[in-house]
């Protein structure tokens, strides 16, 4: 922040005219200055209070702070032994549970790399993952085996009880045999550095197909530090985790960064209402992380569940995605008045980090993604120009900071594309900031589905559309939704003489992908309009779908 003490920052927006740059509000976070750190040392050398790291909300196992370092350190003794070393990557493919975060602490000590991947995802789509980020090693449960199935990578399982899934699989071990081993302080261990990459996730970024985010340790650590400065935690803390951990925020805050607070994580292994309501009575959680679908659902039967669950010791509701309205924030307060609504705005290309509110006060600020996080910086361009835009001018959100990320795997095109020699991530997203420094998201330049939450890229439907022997063209675009935000429909341009149908078009596209990316509406039409390169205009498809609502 020091180079900042001479530019002129207007302190009520944060925008300093001389350099079109709007700086973040809130105070700097602090990080370390020792350059040779991993964020599994980062976050357990923190001192807290708290005994209990996690319970299993379904068994109601616990697992306390002491136990689970010892378990980090016995697991990352057996991967060292088992020669993983500095770079390498391993894969995990999991529901949350409470030893998810074993897994990712003990891989990154060691300078090795987590991979984490969508359980929903069909095999298909696991293989291209694998093929692109060659993990040496791979952590499952039983029952998610088929999906590595045509897969050589030596397995670890989760489970003790191995299944008849097994088939081919190579079973080497299982974590709980691991967990028993002495920790040895004697391994070899690779010098980490914070430049080192700790987490490869994949996400469809800007445009497009699937692509692996590279974020290093002092990105994660940036985060981790941003979530507990953000929640001024106190002892005692509970956190309801129903965010997926292979997602990055639920994989830096839930699986690893609130152990630094010495908060207690109650993992969900899957989103059920019923679970999640009766397991905050239960546990007296009092933060509650979620999706505005959810959100709506608790405000929609609102009734229904104060008659039939204690939610007293609930203090805040934490919600990230897409930006509520005010009817949603509004409702949901007259409904629960003794919880406060926080919301958060990032990219996995920015560790989950971008900008949140982080009171009442703050959320109150209608259809607003919050003001720019700690350390982070923003720019607004003009997508056509590439000029810098002042407060209250809509343009691209361009975010620079700690969390943003090193880059694209093995991508150098989408990484130059995406991040520039600056250090400026381009978020594809269009929106102002305002004269308090609050932004503002108006639309997607990318052109993303989001399904409940889960990414789906257009592109992948459309050229899976465009293998059927019947379809001459097609185009995938968002279709609003009430109750999942948006999902996909396709517009099909059929071969002469077919008669292919809706069903047909919806089933053949079901086969094939995660149940999140399925096609739920077909319109057939003549051509598909294109600009004079040949890019969709998705916009006036987007304007044709919605103008019969």
């Amino acid at each position: 922040m020091a180079e900042n003490m001479s530019l002129a920052i207007d302190p009520r927006s944060g925008f300093c005219r001389s350099n079109s740059t709007f700086y973040s509000k809130r105070k700097p976070i602090p990080l370390p200055k020792n350059h040779s750190l991993d964020v599994t040392t980062f976050i357990s050398a923190r001192a807290h209070h708290g005994k209990v790291a996690f319970i299993d909300a379904a068994t109601g196992r616990h697992l306390t702070f002491s136990e689970l370092w010892r378990a980090v350190d016995s697991v990352a003794t057996c991967l060292s032994e088992m020669g993983i070393r500095k770079g390498h990557v391993v894969l995990l493919l999991s529901p949350n549970s409470i030893f998810f975060p074993i897994v990712c602490l003990s891989v990154m000590s060691l300078g090795a790399i987590i991979t984490t991947t969508n359980p929903l995802n069909t095999a298909n789509e696991i293989g291209k993952q694998v093929a692109d980020s060659k993990p040496v090693l791979a952590f499952t449960i039983p029952q998610l085996l088929p999906k590595l199935a045509g897969s050589t990578i030596p397995i670890v399982l989760l489970e003790d009880h191995v299944s008849s899934q097994a088939g081919e699989a190579k079973i080497v071990t299982t974590l709980h045999q691991m967990m028993k081993r002495e920790p040895s302080g004697s391994r070899v261990r690779d010098r980490v550095n914070q430049d080192d990459t700790a987490t490869l996730l994949y996400s469809s970024g800007t445009t497009g197909a699937s692509k692996g985010v590279v974020s290093s340790h002092r990105n994660l650590i940036a985060m981790v530090q941003t979530v507990i400065n953000r929640f001024s935690i106190e002892v005692g803390e509970k956190f309801i985790c129903t965010v997926p951990m292979f997602h990055i925020y639920g994989l830096v805050a839930f699986a690893t960064g609130l152990l630094a607070s010495g908060s207690t994580v109650i993992v969900l292994s899957k989103f059920e209402m019923h679970d999640m309501l009766s397991t905050i009575e239960k546990y007296r959680a009092t933060y509650l992380p979620l999706v505005p679908p959810i959100l709506v659902a608790m405000v929609n039967a609102a009734d229904q569940i104060r008659k039939k669950y204690d939610l007293s010791s609930l203090h805040s509701a934490l919600s990230g995605g897409a930006p509520l309205s005010k009817e949603v924030i509004e409702g949901f307060l007259e409904k629960y008045p003794n919880v406060k609504i926080l919301q958060g705005y990032g990219l996995t290309e920015s560790t989950g980090i971008g900008a949140s509110t982080d009171s009442l006060e703050e959320s109150r600020k209608y259809g607003t993604a919050g003001m720019l996080s700690p350390s982070m910086e923003a720019k607004v361009v003009d997508p056509d120009s590439g000029k810098a835009l002042n407060v209250n001018q809509t343009g691209e959100l361009r975010l620079r900071g700690p969390s943003v990320m090193k880059g694209y795997f093995s991508n150098p095109e989408a990484t130059t594309s995406t991040l520039d020699s600056d250090g400026w991530l381009r978020t594809g997203d269009l929106c102002y900031i305002d004269e308090d420094g609050f932004i503002f998201i108006v639309d997607r330049l990318k052109e993303l589905i989001k399904y409940k939450g889960y990414q789906v890229p257009p592109a992948e439907l459309e050229a899976l559309l465009l293998s059927h022997p019947e379809i001459l063209d097609a185009a995938v675009i968002p279709f609003p939704d009430r109750e999942v935000g948006q999902f996909p429909m396709a517009y099909v341009v059929r071969k002469h003489g077919s008669n292919l149908s809706e069903t047909g078009v919806m089933d053949f596209v079901g086969r094939q992908v995660a149940p999140y990316k399925r096609i739920r509406k077909v319109a057939f039409v003549a051509s598909i309009p294109k600009n004079p390169s040949g890019k969709i205009l998705r916009k006036d498809l987007i304007k044709l779908a919605t103008s019969k609502l």
